[in-house]
């Protein structure tokens, strides 16, 4: 009853002087959850009879944590009683596996040997450990310079939030759309420099916990859409092929996602949905001009570039050859013409050297065959200058001579030489 009587006489007492004297200092100053601590007690003056310790903001018994007497070092526990707490004979207060309900402002009420109260005050902050928290975003993928990005750092703890991209702190161009409370990221019309790995981090003075990267990704483009050639940038220009040679023609630009590209040849459409474009053996029916087009499946934007493709001057050195190269005797051979002029005006066949006797045949300008004293009925020209003949036989074999005159009247002569294998008896 000693106890009980006590307790009740500190907490009704009326002569109550301030405790400008006595202070309260946890120990350690910054506990975590789980930590033991002592809220230790120094300035009490003077010979004491008891201790009232409360955990709350007045002097009610509702926030009575346990009443103390120092002669006989009974306690006996209030109504805000954990199981955790004891008072040590210097009336500092101890508690054990503190949890964040712990955190408060605590009282120490004493009493002293005239019946006299002094209160001191004190505060004890208990500090979670941090779960990880997680970064949830409205998108992952945008679009550049339209589409706006949402990321909200989720922690079921009050604690403090930091945000890093690609592992470093948040430039401050970006923080400009944090929320008050840090804990939203708001960026309109999203650039792609702002692509990359989002994290939060949340923390506190014992604690700190970062979350698993969000990556984002910002389509744009395309841009700077051009025509490559041996990776030299061709957009624009002139390129120039010798004749019977390859050509690749690469269209390159700057893109997320890589875009689909097609590619049109003098305004008609190819059957190409590559980035590149093959020429294998350059004749003058592929000159022209060759158009790439670009197109993005994600913003829908597109883009072109063309480049004109021409024989080289060196195209225009004439060349016969036999196809096949050494026909069989009762086969077809055609004698084909490659690099003829662009402006012939009309051409001549000879057996032999170029004179009226051996003459095969020759084309008009209008178009129309004439037979010479030479023709067998065997042969026959076509627009390329290019001679076809017949079902060979051995006297076939020997010299060809091709004649062809300009329109500026330009002429040049060009000879092969022809051979046909016998059958095998």
């Amino acid at each position: 009853m000693a106890l009980t009587r006590c307790g009740w006489l500190l907490l009704s007492a009326t002569f109550l002087s301030a405790g400008a004297e006595i202070s309260i200092t946890p120990q350690p100053a910054k506990p975590a959850e789980g930590d033991n601590v002592t809220l230790a007690v120094q300035g009490l003056t003077g010979e004491l009879l008891a201790y009232n310790w409360y955990a709350g903001p007045t002097l009610s018994l509702t926030y009575l944590v346990v009443s103390y007497i120092v002669s006989t070092g009974d306690e006996t526990p209030g109504p805000a009683h954990s199981g955790r707490e004891a008072v040590r004979p210097d009336g500092s207060l101890d508690i054990w596996g503190v949890v964040p309900g712990h955190s408060g402002t605590y009282i120490l009420q004493t009493l002293n040997r005239q019946f006299q109260t002094e209160v001191g005050y004190g505060h004890l902050q208990v500090y979670e450990i941090l779960a990880q928290p997680v970064v949830m975003a409205n998108d992952t993928a945008l679009v550049e310079r339209r589409d706006t990005l949402r990321l909200t750092c989720s922690s079921p703890s009050p604690a403090e939030v930091r945000w890093f991209f690609n592992g470093d702190a948040l430039p401050i161009a970006v923080r400009l759309g944090l929320s008050p409370d840090g804990r939203v990221l708001t960026r309109h019309g999203i650039r792609r420099e702002e692509a990359g790995a989002y994290q939060c981090e949340v923390w506190n003075p014992v604690s700190v916990s970062r979350s698993e990267p969000v990556n984002l990704t910002v389509y744009f483009g395309p841009e700077r859409v051009a025509i490559l050639q041996d990776s030299t940038t061709r957009t624009g220009c002139t390129i120039k092929v010798d004749f019977n040679t390859s050509l690749t023609l690469w269209c390159v630009s700057r893109s997320c996602p890589e875009p689909e590209y097609m590619w049109a040849f003098n305004g008609r459409a190819l059957k190409n949905g590559q980035d590149h474009l093959n020429i294998s053996s350059m004749t003058a029916a592929q000159e022209g001009t060759y158009t790439c087009i670009a197109k993005n499946p994600k913003t829908l934007l597109s883009g072109s570039a063309s480049v004109v493709v021409k024989l080289s001057a060196a195209a225009v050195a004439m060349t016969i050859v036999p196809v096949p190269a050494r026909p069989m005797e009762g086969q077809d051979v055609t004698l084909t013409v490659l690099g003829y002029p662009k402006d012939l005006l009309v051409y001549a066949w000879y057996r032999g050297p170029a004179s009226e006797p051996n003459r095969l045949l020759s084309q008009l300008p209008s178009g129309t065959w004439i037979a010479g004293p030479a023709h067998t009925g065997r042969e026959a020209g076509f627009p390329n200058c290019s001679l076809l003949v017949q079902k060979l036989n051995v006297t076939d074999a020997g010299r060809y001579t091709l004649k062809t005159v300009t329109l500026q009247g330009k002429t040049e002569t060009l000879e092969v030489e022809l051979q046909v294998a016998p059958l095998e008896q």
